[in-house]
């Protein structure tokens, strides 16, 4: 028989998502799971959610077919809305709904990136992000994380060391409580971000999925949430003082609404925009109308604010729980902070414990997480773990941690 041909190159032996590649483990009966950063069912608004379907579901039969590239008018009109609410100024017409905002990244790599371009990832980084830039064949740059998030002054040391033929075309960044780390971004570290961004002339990537997840702080004198630094894109808006803004805004309905409307949306400069549209049209012609339909409704309907507000409250009950377990039931062998929102805890691990062993007490005492070598290009071990609290309620984050101190306590001893 005739050999098939070959598969394309970046294709030959990929790798799956590590975190997707978890899966098979949740089947199994009993397992507390810290590993994907799914929002919790039980913060759905299924009944708003249903209200809206059945709107969008009268009328117009225009919802059952085919759309706009771009997205259907009264979407594009609700995020711009939202966007201002978020700072932002924007009109509908610089906003492309997608398919969730995986798929805005996956268009922006589609537009920008060819084989031995060299783009800037914050490190630890989100895997799908290292993923899709493996596959675009991309030259990965990591650029080093703390607390505060991205360093600006170790990006440009990093910007002055590269030769010219290695110039970035992009940078990517969670701003708002990173995935993984739970980090928010300085205020002043943003103004330099992007100032590097018009100086040099790269894309930054502003993925936004969690910036409305910020939790309440005792900081404050009246225990309220404090105000969010500027995002990247109105910074971009100031010193582009006309030109075309570097920063593209993306983010999602899926982590405050629902994963299943897989609504996300970008904001970008109209010149790449209308690129990214022609790459979408090769891709799924356009997002589900039906869904962007009971997406719009959702927001018209003003359910959307205590929705979140929810999700903020319950969010951080769990992330205390997690927090506050670790701290008083891991014996100093695994350290965190708490973050001030998102759904993610980053945790550092004792360099006497080896991490695969750790995974696989972890797996065998009936507890997730995500190894934190998944969030890194390279490949080598690394002694830290994310460590979810969104899906779980507050009984199982309990178990989880006495799981997870149970084989931590097996390996030591």
């Amino acid at each position: 028989m005739i050999d098939m041909p070959a598969f394309a190159a970046p294709f030959a032996q990929p790798a799956g998502s590590p975190i997707r590649e978890l899966f098979p483990y949740l089947s199994q009966p009993g397992m507390i799971s810290l590993a994907g950063g799914y929002p919790s069912p039980s913060l759905f608004d299924a009944e708003g959610l249903a209200h809206a379907a059945a709107r969008a579901m009268t009328g117009d039969a225009q919802t059952l077919q085919y759309g706009a590239t771009e997205g259907l008018p009264i979407l594009r009109t609700a995020l711009a809305a939202l966007m201002r609410e978020r700072g932002i100024q924007s009109g509908a017409e610089q906003v492309m709904v997608t398919t969730g905002s995986q798929q805005a990244f996956d268009l922006l790599v589609r537009v920008l990136i060819e084989p031995g371009d060299t783009v800037l990832v914050e490190v630890p980084a989100y895997p799908a992000t290292l993923q899709a830039l493996r596959l675009a064949q991309a030259h990965i740059v990591p650029v080093p994380m703390d607390e505060h998030g991205l360093q600006a002054d170790a990006l440009a040391a990093l910007l002055r060391q590269l030769p010219a033929k290695q110039r970035p075309k992009l940078l990517y960044t969670v701003p708002n409580f990173s995935n993984p780390r739970g980090t928010l971004l300085a205020a002043e570290r943003r103004e330099a971000l992007v100032q590097l961004a018009c100086t040099h002339g790269f894309w930054v990537v502003e993925d936004d999925p969690y910036g409305e997840l910020q939790f309440d702080t005792a900081d404050a004198p009246d225990g309220s949430t404090p105000p969010m630094p500027p995002t990247l894109r109105t910074i971009g808006d100031r010193l582009a003082d006309g030109g075309v803004n570097p920063v593209v805004y993306l983010s999602s309905l899926s982590k405050t609404v629902a994963p299943a409307l897989r609504v996300g949306w970008m904001l970008a400069d109209s010149s790449l925009l209308r690129r990214c549209a022609v790459a979408k049209q090769t891709v799924d012609l356009c997002t589900s109308p039906l869904a962007q339909m009971v997406a719009a409704r959702y927001l018209e309907s003003g359910r959307y604010p205590a929705t979140v507000q929810r999700a903020r409250i319950e969010y951080q009950r769990r992330m205390q729980a997690l927090v506050q377990g670790i701290a008083s039931s891991l014996n100093g062998c695994v350290h965190c902070a708490p973050p001030a929102g998102g759904m993610f805890v980053w945790a550092t691990f004792a360099q006497s414990i080896a991490p695969q062993a750790l995974f696989d007490a972890a797996v065998a005492q009936q507890v997730l997480y995500v190894p934190g070598k998944a969030f890194y290009p390279d490949s080598a071990p690394h002694h830290t773990m994310r460590l979810s609290f969104a899906a779980p309620d507050v009984p199982q984050i309990e178990q989880a941690v006495q799981r997870l101190a149970a084989a931590v306590t097996e390996l030591l001893h």
